[in-house]
């Protein structure tokens, strides 16, 4: 019972928290007067085994020894891939735990402090007086019995293969409830693009620069364990399982935009739901076509404010999701909102720039996408359209999801030369039908350490 009047208290101050809110504007205002093109080439992806483990095999891709990004494959049950991963990536994964917990920690002493970042001073204070972990652990509670099982099966394989503290695995997931990032995507088909049998998702992460994720990308590939599931690419962290940007072999894309600057549609907050995370990489899992993804996402129990995304290259259609407590409601080309000059309606396209709320990124988004309508291509958008909105600072991927192309670039780790910001840096190009196909490794590749 006492456990339970501690959590009972936690919500309610969290709960206020999460409802102050700014209610115009856009944080940061608009692209930099100095935003230039990306010139830089293509680099075709090759991907180069590493190592071979029960149930995972370790590749690496990227454009020189130094700025190499780990892509995993993973294979068997929640419990044996978290156990392949965990064998594979274990230092990795101490590390970026370790930079989470370093960063939660700074960022909450910076906002009572009077700065401003991605963790409002409300919730910071709350974590402040409880303590990290009891907050963490009472979002988790709040979150349990929204989520899949297999989601804690998975991060105990982990743990038991990697030495990481499973509590510590699990908290780190809810960072994403309790920061705001600064995201951008674009869906684009038919009229809008060069090749009219295909569609193009982009998706843009502008979150921390300053934390330990720019160190530690990893493209996760989870292959289908039974005809009910997906085989599907997760871009994120080491150590990370949820889901913020990815594409499955269904040739669905999720994207997801933080909400820091709502209008009065969006209603109230809570904790008391799935964590989006969870929830985005269920669609990719699990769902196969646009249609099930957008049900999925409205029958979900929600919690945060934001946008989200899904493409469907097999529809070739796309819908942004307003996704909130008290909203869910989906967009395409006809009926987009915000409704205002600075957020245009544009033919066969479904864009947002870093926030719901957010008239410098989103006029400039707009007219990129619209000087290109028309000829649209992956090539085009990396080159003109987020560099110059200057959107994908941590991380940055477009796809074109019905010839199965998959481009990717992310933040420069520290020690690495060239640009900082992702959408600056040179992009590795993936074939996704060839990761599909990537067979689990037998007794006889196991690598001996």
């Amino acid at each position: 019972m006492k456990v339970l009047c501690v959590l009972a208290v936690l919500f309610v101050a969290a709960h206020a928290a999460k409802n102050i809110l700014p209610s115009a504007g856009c944080n940061g205002g608009g692209p930099g007067p100095d935003a230039h093109q990306n010139l830089n080439p293509v680099v075709i992806g090759n991907p180069v085994l590493v190592k071979s483990v029960p149930n995972g095999k370790l590749y690496t891709v990227g454009l020189s020894t130094a700025d190499q990004v780990p892509v995993v494959h993973l294979y068997g049950t929640a419990y044996q891939k978290g156990f392949a991963h965990g064998t594979l990536i274990k230092d990795k994964a101490q590390k970026l735990v370790d930079g989470v917990y370093k960063w939660i920690e700074d960022q909450v002493s910076e906002a009572i402090n009077g700065t401003i970042g991605p963790i409002p001073y409300e919730i910071a204070k709350w974590i402040a007086d409880v303590g990290m972990d009891v907050a963490l652990d009472a979002m988790s509670a709040f979150t349990q019995n929204y989520t899949g099982k297999y989601f804690f099966e998975q991060i105990k394989g982990m743990s038991d293969a990697s030495g990481v503290s499973a509590d510590k695995i699990r908290r780190v997931h809810m960072m994403g409830e309790i920061t705001k990032g600064r995201c951008s995507m674009f869906g684009a088909w038919g009229k809008a693009i060069q090749d009219k049998n295909s569609i193009l998702s982009m998706r843009a992460l502008d979150w921390v620069m300053d934390g330990p994720f720019k160190n530690w990308p990893e493209i996760t590939i989870y292959h289908a364990n039974g005809p009910n599931e997906n085989t599907f690419l997760n871009l994120g962290w080491s150590g990370w399982i949820g889901s913020i940007t990815g594409v499955n072999d269904q040739q669905l894309s999720i994207h997801e935009i933080g909400v820091s600057y709502p209008d009065d549609t969006f209603g109230k907050e809570t904790f008391f739901g799935i964590p989006f995370v969870y929830v985005l990489r269920d669609i990719l899992q699990f769902d196969k076509s646009r249609a099930a993804a957008v049900n999925r996402l409205k029958t979900a129990n929600r919690t945060c404010h934001l946008i989200l995304g899904v493409g469907d290259g097999k529809e070739r259609r796309f819908s942004g999701i307003q996704y909130g407590k008290d909203v869910c409601d989906a967009m395409d080309d006809t009926n987009l909102r915000p409704v205002a000059d600075w957020h245009p309606k544009i033919e066969n396209v479904v864009y947002f720039g870093m926030d719901w709320m957010c008239p410098g990124f989103d006029r400039v988004i707009s007219k990129q996408l619209m000087k290109y309508h028309g000829n649209l291509t992956a090539e085009l958008a990396i080159k003109d359209v987020m560099p110059v909105t200057e959107t994908g600072d941590l991380h940055v991927y477009v796809a074109d999801l019905s010839n199965n192309q998959f481009y990717f670039a992310w933040a420069a780790p520290e020690g690495v030369p060239g640009p900082p910001n992702a959408f600056d840096r040179p992009y590795v190009k993936l074939d996704l039908k060839s990761l599909w196909a990537v067979k689990a490794p037998t007794p006889e590749e196991f690598t001996v350490e």
